[in-house]
């Protein structure tokens, strides 16, 4: 059992709490975006790295998302092209501004791998029509079990839109690890919310 207790944050390091979210049956569509002329969901057919890594870093970039940065471009490319994993891209204004990645890779169960807009998409509603796909896709398939998590770097109001959107809290953990601005995989005037400590 855990104390009570404030304990210091190695320097070149961050810290985070990350929250675990199911839905175990499928969510009823939330009303979106209004404008579909401009706004569309397209799935990546075998996509290409490259396109990927611009992709996730202009979404992820604001909240240090690393993971996919660093990994080998083979290893990346396995993943994203596995015939379990399915890869979206929000199109608005013929500009690719949103990311879904669904993994089916485990039996009976869908993770939403990945999620969010670039900046410009934040605010506008473009989301529910980016969930409303997540969950559409990932209920097509026979699954008992759709899940996700965010974390305390993710955009303050991802938990909340998790929990409109249908998905349930189950878990929280909390994770330690080396700062990506620090490694070179991020800029460090990325996610400037988050202190740099050296």
């Amino acid at each position: 059992m855990l104390e009570q207790s404030l304990a210091d944050i190695p320097r070149g390091k961050i810290a985070t709490i990350v929250t675990h979210l199911e839905m175990t049956s499928r969510a009823p569509a939330r009303p979106d975006f209004a404008g579909h002329g401009s706004i569309h969901v397209r799935r990546a057919e075998q996509p290409d790295v490259t396109w990927y890594r611009d992709l996730y870093t202009r979404v992820g970039e604001d909240w240090l998302w690393f993971s996919r940065l660093q990994m080998p471009h083979a290893a990346l490319e396995a993943i994203i092209r596995h015939p379990d994993v399915e890869v979206y891209a929000l199109i608005r204004g013929g500009t690719d501004t949103g990311l879904l990645e669904l993994d089916f890779r485990v039996p009976g169960a869908c993770e939403l791998a990945f999620f969010g807009l670039t900046p410009t998409g934040i605010g506008t509603g473009a989301g529910r029509l980016l969930m409303n796909t997540a969950i559409a896709q990932a209920w097509a398939r026979p699954i008992q079990r759709f899940h996700v998590h965010t974390c305390t770097l993710d955009h303050p109001n991802a938990l909340a839109f998790y929990r409109r959107s249908g998905f349930t809290p189950v878990r929280q953990q909390f994770e330690l690890v080396d700062d990506p601005r620090l490694a070179g995989l991020l800029p460090e005037t990325a996610a400037p919310h988050v202190p740099i400590f050296r």
